[in-house]
């Protein structure tokens, strides 16, 4: 199984989710969460002082999938939150080892 988190632009979240239920993957979770890369943020002016904002609003999302899967989860991401713009977000993918749903015990593959 891997593991993969996605972090994106959020105005790029919705196209992200409707091209994983495409494919088939309903089980997401999301985070607001703030970052920058290259970009390294920008400047602002408030009340006639500027600032800088070096810290952007992002958004994590993480799902676990079977490993036959990864190229085609990691591609529809990609495609979906792609502008080609500076800033586009980064996609990590992680080894699991097991996974166990707490409901009813089922575990590996069986738990996604």
């Amino acid at each position: 199984m891997k593991k993969i988190e996605a972090i994106i632009q959020p105005f790029k979240l919705d196209e992200v989710k409707e091209s994983l239920k495409a494919i088939g993957i309903d089980g997401l979770t999301v985070s607001e969460v703030r970052g920058h890369g290259r970009q390294k943020g920008h400047k602002e002016v408030y009340r006639g002082m500027e600032y800088e904002v070096d810290l952007l609003p992002k958004v994590k999302i993480e799902t676990v999938i079977p490993d036959a899967r990864l190229e085609e989860v990691t591609r529809a991401i990609a495609s979906a939150a792609r502008t080609g713009k500076l800033g586009d977000g980064k996609i990590f993918v992680y080894h699991v080892e097991d996974a166990l749903r707490i409901r009813n015990d089922d575990s590996g593959e069986a738990a996604l």
